[in-house]
């Protein structure tokens, strides 16, 4: 009845190289970062002075390779990891409210849009059924273009793209450990990762709407968080403070110096991207009490409020 990608015993000492993924726990830090992304898009739509605010959703990409792949990796080292539990649990997790975001807004819309509008946000909803709603804003308008900014469902792109990238990986992660190249696992993510890179260098002068909105050159922004997973915790407490500010910067200077005209995803994905990256690693701890205090960053990010947003 289930698909099980179980972990032999003799690939045990690969991931003894990961034995801090069994130490994963919830993470308040994240979930404030959360907050910043979602409150940086929100504030860019509605015009309030954070023209980059886009880039939240390139936080939302590392933050969801970075916890979904720690939690696949973590059940494949317990050797209880099923597929069809994973697509299970994702379908639970978003289904439900995305039900009845997707039911509000056709009801709405019926009173509110003309019939041209309407017929547009219809085939978003047909699209968003089999999570390819980024493929339909991709043939229909760009992301920053006024007939795209009225679709009420824009927003929900990123998350075909983020389902699409999680039909793939539970297969990949089975595939590797099938194949016995565990030991070679950062450098197969590393070589995608820089791919899917290149793919959106790539087409950014040539299709600047696909390498926004599809999964090819959007891979890389899931992969980094992907990536780091594998990446011991930082043990000098100093270097982690350092970390984290850098990486607070660099996504904030993004949110406030980027704009619609910047040439995006591409080069200027790097700075929020691995800002992200930074700030997730910096709050990465290690077993020594003393190595493991939170950083200012952190605390800051723990606060109620973010936290609370984040949450929502």
């Amino acid at each position: 009845r289930y698909v099980i990608c179980s972990l032999p015993t003799k690939f045990s000492h690969f991931l003894c190289m990961y034995d801090h993924l069994q130490k994963f726990k919830y993470r308040a830090d994240i979930d404030g970062l959360r907050a910043i992304a979602v409150l940086a898009v929100v504030l860019f739509h509605a015009g309030l002075g954070v023209s980059g605010g886009f880039v939240g959703v390139d936080v939302f990409f590392v933050i969801s390779g970075f916890l979904i792949t720690s939690l696949i990796l973590k059940d494949l080292q317990c050797g209880n990891f099923s597929i069809v539990e994973f697509w299970e649990r994702r379908a639970r997790r978003i289904f439900p409210a995305l039900a009845v975001v997707v039911i509000a807004t056709l009801i709405a819309g019926w009173f509110l849009m003309l019939s041209f509008g309407y017929q547009v946000l219809g085939q978003s909803a047909v699209t968003l059924t089999v999570f390819a709603s980024n493929i339909q804003f991709w043939r229909t308008s760009g992301y920053f273009d006024p007939a795209a900014e009225e679709n009420p469902l824009l927003h929900t792109w990123s998350l075909s793209v983020e389902e699409q990238f999680y039909l793939i990986v539970p297969l990949l992660l089975c595939l590797i450990f099938t194949l016995r190249f565990q030991r070679r696992l950062g450098l197969i993510l590393g070589v995608g990762v820089l791919a899917s890179f290149l793919v959106s260098v790539y087409y950014l002068d040539r299709d600047p709407k696909g390498a926004f909105y599809l999964l090819p050159s959007r891979a890389w922004e899931l992969g980094a968080g992907s990536l780091l997973v594998l990446a011991r915790p930082v043990s000098n407490s100093a270097l982690r403070g350092l970390m984290a500010w850098l990486g607070l910067a660099s996504v904030l200077y993004a949110c406030f110096f980027y704009d619609a005209h910047t040439a995006f995803p591409g080069f200027a994905a790097i700075i929020p991207v691995m800002g992200t990256v930074l700030l997730i690693w910096s709050g990465m701890t290690c077993d020594d009490a003393n190595e493991s205090k939170p950083t200012l960053v952190q605390r800051l990010l723990e606060t109620k409020l973010l936290v609370g947003i984040g949450l929502l």
